[in-house]
């Protein structure tokens, strides 16, 4: 797990450090770069590592394999071992115990299909000087980021925004991206928050010319959204084949040169991982989780049973707002650019904890997607009878409960006013209360609708396919890269194993959510491990208390931070409307914290980040 860094721009020494000092967090165990030059182009590769797997300076970026292969990459190949078995048989040699070599070796023998062939999370780019090419790839998921400026003629590349932000005076800041941001609290791929910078789709390779500029981009994996494989088996063999998959994802995510621990949050799908991991570690198995003193924030309670039946070294890290406050002031140092899903303060704080003990952490993201676990999956289908009323009643009947204080029914104000139900999950999905925003963004200008807007399945499965290839990758992912790396954490997530993925989405509906049970199957295998009657609660997300924090504690915080001076240099914003709502807040007729939240990070990125920079 490193930062990656390259261009073919011809920086000085001193400005390629400053760009690799900016985020040497992401890997402080060494920091390197280089400079090729050949036939009058100048290629530089810059890598920041977080020594995982064979720990030996031999190993250390960027890479070079066979003279003329070079590499920087970020993350893991898990299946590298099975691949280095027949690269051997092929006649290939390696000096090293590391992921990175096969990688190289493998881009050798299978040119760009290599990519088809590794298992894992991860962004790279290979200089081929024979072929005076740069090929590089991002995984399957979207687990590693792997930002990129192209301007027809140059090209540079990076793990986070600000490396390529450093020593640049031609970026402006996107108004677009600001839209994206207000609407859904993240930026969707492709976009950033500068024009000029743009992000690797999840799934995709390029090819970029080094003698000529040309940059070409390809999707070499995606979900099989049209429903053409599907599994035929009986449920007790989808069941046992699960198993299977699990165990192995885990076990090949235990492999490595340090100390390794599991994220237990007491939920279904962290405690499948603690329990596989248990399984296949001879030694105790090191589990963490977060408490809050705030009532109805404590999950603590259901980890620690999780953690006495599986019998691990548990580990609770207690979390007050002191401690909070340190990390929303130091935010967009690490995020780079504007992210309002406020549980990456509480998975920033369970990351730097962790990492006391640990350098590599497994979690449970991306069961709730694949084994439909959210309950608006359930919800999006029960209500579907109210698009047979009008919807001149139906429009109407939304602004009445939108004026309503209540989560519950500001959801279904949404869905009222959207003309289909799949608008009305984009509707819930793009935040519930955006009347704030001047000009809201929607999603009409993005590919990823193709996963939702057809007929091929049946909606439950439509909403899950959207919502890996856009929540889980441009929300999760970026949450859990960002919070872990910032204390040099890995985070390994096995239910990202595309091979689980694809079996998944293969599924009959029915085995995933029946009878209101859902993740169905996921839980059967769970209870095979850890007793069922730990786990008949509500399904509860990983929050922080902030609606109490900003009302309390943090009201004074708040208020400054957006008194009326500040909210004239947000844009895009109603200021009189944002004001009444920061008072319904404070007041207590109205949960608005998601809105302070949010303009808070974009407030405190402006002022940092985006000084001085025109918006367009």
């Amino acid at each position: 797990m490193c930062g990656i860094y390259g261009t073919t721009l011809a920086y000085s020494e001193d400005q390629i450090q400053d760009k690799l000092k900016r985020t040497a967090f992401r890997g402080p165990d060494k920091m390197g770069w280089q400079t090729y030059s050949k036939n009058e182009h100048q290629i530089t590769f810059g890598h920041n590592r977080l020594a995982i797997i064979d720990l030996d300076p031999r190993s250390d970026q960027p890479f070079t394999y066979y003279e003329h292969i070079h590499i920087v990459f970020n993350g893991e190949v898990y299946n590298f071992m099975a691949i280095k078995e027949r690269l051997i048989a092929l006649g290939y040699s390696f000096k090293t115990s590391s992921d990175t070599e096969v990688l190289c070796a493998a881009y050798l023998e299978y040119g760009d299909d290599c990519v088809n062939h590794f298992n894992g999370m991860f962004a790279f780019v290979i200089y081929d000087e024979k072929k005076q090419t740069l090929f590089g790839a991002r995984d399957r998921l979207g687990q590693k980021p792997f930002y990129y400026a192209h301007n027809g003629k140059h090209l540079e590349f990076s793990s986070q925004l600000s490396s390529i932000q450093r020593n640049n005076d031609h970026l402006t800041i996107s108004k677009d991206a600001i839209g994206y941001y207000l609407t859904w609290g993240h930026i969707p791929d492709p976009y950033s928050i500068f024009n000029e910078v743009k992000k690797l789709h999840a799934g995709h390779c390029f090819t970029f010319d080094i003698q000529n500029g040309d940059m070409s981009i390809k999707c070499y994996w995606d979900i099989d959204y049209k429903g053409e494989h599907q599994f035929k088996g009986s449920y007790s063999n989808a069941k046992e084949q699960l198993d299977d998959l699990l165990q192995d994802a885990v076990s090949k995510r235990l492999f490595a040169d340090v100390p390794v621990g599991v994220f237990l949050s007491g939920g279904i799908d962290s405690s499948v991982v603690a329990a596989m991991a248990t399984r296949s570690s001879n030694a105790k198995v090191k589990t963490f989780s977060v408490k809050f003193n705030e009532e109805g924030f404590d999950e603590s309670p259901y980890a620690q049973q999780v953690a006495d039946h599986l019998q691990t070294d548990h580990n609770v890290i207690h979390c007050d707002y002191n401690e909070g406050l340190d990390l929303i002031d130091n935010f967009s140092h690490f995020y780079d650019e504007p992210f309002a899903d406020s549980s990456a303060i509480p998975s920033m704080l369970l990351a730097k904890h962790t990492k006391e003990q640990v350098t590599v952490a497994l979690s449970g993201d991306g069961g709730d997607e694949s084994f439909l676990g959210y309950e608006r999956y359930n919800w999006v289908t029960k209500h579907s009878k109210i698009y047979n009323i009008p919807y001149p009643l139906r429009s109407l009947a939304s602004s009445v409960f939108n004026r309503i204080p209540n989560y519950k029914l500001n959801i279904v104000s949404k869905a009222l006013k959207a003309k289909n139900r799949n608008l009305a999950y984009v509707n819930v999905m793009t935040g519930i209360n955006t009347d704030y925003v001047k000009e809201p963004e929607n999603f009409k200008t993005l590919s990823d609708t193709k996963y939702l807007d057809h007929s091929y399945k049946n909606l439950y499965e439509r909403v899950s396919d959207f919502d890996i290839k856009t929540y889980l990758n441009y929300d999760i992912n970026t949450k859990v890269d960002r919070a872990t790396m910032a204390y040099s954490l890995e985070a390994r997530s096995p239910l990202m194993d595309y091979r689980i993925v694809e079996f998944a989405r293969s599924l009959p509906t029915d085995f995933k959510m029946k009878a209101n049970n859902q993740k169905r199957i996921l839980k059967d295998v769970l209870y095979d491990y850890v007793p069922k009657a730990i786990f008949e609660r509500p399904k509860a997300g990983f929050a922080i208390p902030f609606a109490t924090w900003f009302r309390e504690d943090l009201k004074a915080y708040v208020l400054s931070e957006l008194d009326d001076e500040s909210l004239k240099n947000i844009p895009n914003i109603n200021i009189e409307q944002v004001k009444f709502m920061i008072q319904q807040h404070m007041d207590g007729t109205w949960n608005r914290y998601p809105l302070i939240w949010k303009l808070i990070v974009l407030k405190q990125w402006l002022n940092t980040q985006g000084k001085g920079l025109s918006i367009k």
